[in-house]
C-alpha cells in the first residue's frame, strides 16, 4: 500500500538581506566634542539629533540638537562611543556623510563632509543636498 498524504508544502527560501549601510560615520574630533556636550548638558540625553531643514541662500542647513528620548523611526548611528540619531526625512541626503569638528580661533562647529552636498552659499550657513543613489 502507498501513502496517499499529500507532501507537506517546502518553506520558501528566504531572500538573504544586504546588511544595511551605515548612514554616517564620525572623526575623533567629533566624537570627543558630542562626548563633551552630553556630559555638560542641563538634563539626561541619550546622544544627539541630526537632520535636514529647510531654508537658507542654498535650500537646505543642517540641524544638530539634543535628544532626550530615542524615537521609533530614528535611525540611529553609534560611532566610537557616542550615538547619533537621525530625523528619518534625513537619512537620503546623509547617507555617506562623516561628521567632524574643528575649532579655531574664530570659530567652532560640527562640519559635515556629505557626498550629496551639489553646493553651498557663500556664508557658509546652507547647502544644497540631492538624495543619495542607493
Amino acid at each position: 500500500m502507498t501513502d496517499m498524504t499529500p507532501a507537506s508544502p517546502t518553506p520558501a527560501a528566504k531572500p538573504k538581506l544586504r546588511p544595511r549601510p551605515q548612514v554616517m560615520k564620525l572623526t575623533d574630533a567629533a566624537a570627543q566634542r558630542i562626548t563633551e556636550l552630553t556630559k555638560r548638558a542641563d538634563s539626561e540625553i541619550v546622544g544627539l539629533r541630526v537632520g535636514i531643514k529647510n531654508g537658507g541662500c542654498a535650500g537646505q542647513s543642517y540641524t544638530v540638537e539634543y535628544a532626550h528620548e530615542v524615537r521609533p523611526t530614528d535611525e540611529v548611528v553609534e560611532d566610537r562611543g557616542v550615538k547619533i540619531l537621525i530625523d528619518p526625512k534625513a537619512v537620503l541626503f546623509l547617507l555617506g556623510t562623516e561628521m567632524d569638528y574643528k575649532a579655531d580661533k574664530m570659530q567652532a562647529q560640527f562640519i559635515f563632509n556629505n557626498p550629496n552636498q551639489t553646493g553651498a552659499c557663500g556664508c557658509g550657513e546652507s547647502v544644497q543636498l540631492t538624495a543619495a543613489k542607493i
